[in-house]
């Protein structure tokens, strides 16, 4: 299952783990993707949304 927003296409990003001697390995962040069932044209689909997507109201949550 790949780690990406269906509506912001927001993926996994890289960076690095710097410990306290300053040392570097690198370290992937996902995004925090949630599977919500989803109103779309009057009727429902089930998404992978992140939560900042789902926060700011970009999708209506079906009940």
């Amino acid at each position: 299952m790949a780690r990406v927003c269906d509506v912001c296409g927001k993926g996994k990003m890289m960076g690095n783990n710097v410990s306290h001697a300053n040392n570097r390995s690198k370290k992937i962040f996902f995004p925090n993707v949630q599977t919500v069932r989803v109103v779309i044209k009057g009727g429902t689909k089930k998404m992978r949304v992140c939560t900042r997507c789902l926060r700011s109201g970009m999708v209506k949550k079906a009940s």
